[in-house]
């Protein structure tokens, strides 16, 4: 639903009072949304893939085979390569190039880009998005929390919030429309997952680090590792939830398993019986641990018999890290295979998720949906679910509704593209990884370097590890993806870098040859 109004919001379930309200959201479904931090679409024993790999067999996630064969998987599922972005076009339904939260936030009014002696990088929204106009480096919008509170459903945020800077509204879930936040804050990642650490907060004094968890001083010192704590906080929220008669939304955003990668100590051994080095082995225990919390609020469901009644939404918010050998053993770059390179690229290991959905008595059981959607589509997606179909938003909403899809009655990738804008650079380097913009066509994907002017072209059917640049064969081709991606840039007034040398934009990609 592509709506774009000013900012009204009418009355929750207007003309509904009494027995008819009520009557009205008991047929609505609950919705948790699950989403991981930094989960590559390997990093699972369910397999996205044709076939099982090795990555399949090293991980342990009982929970999702659990959910997979409860619902439908996705093997296309695609987010920004970076989480601010992700996070933002998923509570705003926009893509990238339209919000231009293009990097991670959290300095307010200060830009996390690595630095470059040739790119002059442009003035992206480092302050995130907020719900409230006039607040300098942002995109004001009405956010899928408010949309669903102001239509019936308490909502609850627990985990990583990440949708905006330090000091600015967006800092807080409470401004995005969540009635309760749970450890949410500007922050985007835990300075610590252990509870001995205090989840990285400080007791001397001093000034906390950017990321210390907050609101959990109960766990201190307890032993409680933090997706633990987290889980164990959204089940007493859903505890109260269940005595105000109206549907819930949770929004249940774990840290894990973005770095740092400290132990689950209570699957860690485990891993190393099985030979993983102690990198790894680590990185396999924060999976199950956020796996077990999958688990623990399925089980919670059935126990209070509202398992027919939730839907369950598995997502991760970009590709695995795969660039620091400080955290995972082997070659860098390799973690998410068959998928090239990682978090912060353009290719498909630092864009492709592992994503899950169940939805009672809609989809089927067992299910594979091949076909691509993206991380903006899920705004739309929610509420339609939510029974949601007048609605006013601030923003333009670019997401599509993949409800088709779940219910295999179209497919709304069909005459569709995608499109990916990333005019930054990320702290790290490697494959595919630079100030880029992307457009994937059916099975094409044309990925454009603003550095260089470079384009590099691959089939994703025929080549997934995207080994094989097909560019200087097609030429007709690369000329209108080309031009697809340029229209599509400017449609959206997308930013740019500039060359330092000349202090020149750079061509849009179908400006040069």
């Amino acid at each position: 639903m592509n709506k774009e109004f000013l900012l009204t919001l009418a009355l929750p379930l207007a003309g509904l009072t009494g027995y008819g309200q009520s009557a009205q959201l008991e047929k609505r479904p609950n919705i948790i949304l699950f989403l991981v931090d930094d989960m590559g679409w390997q990093d699972t024993s369910v397999p996205f893939w044709e076939k099982e790999t090795p990555y399949n067999k090293m991980f342990e996630t009982p929970n999702m085979e659990r959910l997979a064969a409860q619902g439908m998987k996705f093997t296309q599922a695609y987010a920004c390569s970076i989480s601010s972005p992700s996070r933002c076009s998923l509570f705003s339904g926009m893509n990238a190039a339209r919000h231009r939260v293009t990097n991670w936030t959290y300095p307010k009014n200060q830009s996390t880009d690595r630095k470059s002696d040739v790119l002059q990088l442009p003035e992206w929204n480092v302050n995130g998005i907020c719900q409230v106009p006039g607040i300098e480096h942002t995109t004001q919008v009405t956010g899928l929390a408010q949309v669903l509170k102001d239509n019936g459903y308490h909502t609850i945020h627990c985990g990583k919030a990440h949708f905006g800077a330090l000091n600015t509204p967006g800092e807080s879930p409470y401004h995005f429309g969540f009635e309760v936040n749970i450890a949410g804050h500007a922050g985007g990642a835990p300075t610590s997952y252990l509870s001995e650490k205090n989840y990285g907060n400080r007791t001397d004094g001093k000034p906390n680090p950017w990321f210390a968890v907050p609101g959990l001083e109960h766990y201190w010192g307890s032993g409680t590792f933090l997706s633990e704590a987290l889980t164990l906080e959204a089940m007493k929220a859903l505890d109260k939830s269940r005595e105000y008669g109206q549907p819930f939304f949770l929004y249940m955003a774990h840290y894990a398993v973005h770095v740092p990668i400290d132990a689950d100590m209570r699957f860690y051994q485990k891993y190393l019986d099985k030979g993983l080095q102690p990198k790894d082995a680590a990185y396999a225990s924060l999976v199950e641990g956020m796996d077990k919390s999958l688990g623990d609020l399925m089980d919670y469901l059935e126990k209070y018999d509202l398992a027919d009644q939730t839907v369950i939404l598995f997502m991760s918010d970009n590709g695995g890290l795969a660039s620091e050998p400080g955290w995972r053993d082997g070659v860098p770059h390799t973690q998410n295979a068959p998928l090239n390179s990682g978090k912060g690229s353009a290719y498909e290991g630092g864009i492709r998720e592992p994503m899950l959905v169940k939805w009672p008595g809609v989809v089927k059981p067992g299910v594979v949906c091949d076909k691509p959607l993206i991380i903006e589509d899920f705004y739309p997606t929610i509420l339609e679910m939510a029974g949601i179909t007048d609605y006013k938003t601030v923003q333009h909403i670019d997401g599509v509704s993949f409800v088709p899809m779940l219910k295999e009655t179209g497919d709304t990738f069909k005459g569709r593209k995608l499109f990916w804008h990333y005019p930054n650079l990320w702290g790290n380097t490697g494959p595919g990884i630079g100030a880029t913009s992307v457009v994937r066509n059916g099975d094409w994907k044309l990925v454009y370097y603003y550095e260089t002017g470079k384009k590099e072209l691959f089939n994703i059917r025929a080549d997934i590890g995207e080994k094989d640049d097909c560019a200087s064969r097609n030429p007709k081709l690369v000329h209108k993806l080309s031009g697809e991606l340029g229209k599509y840039l400017r449609s959206v007034n997308a930013q740019r870098p500039s060359f330092k040398k000349t202090g020149k934009p750079c061509p849009w990609p179908d400006e040069v040859r």
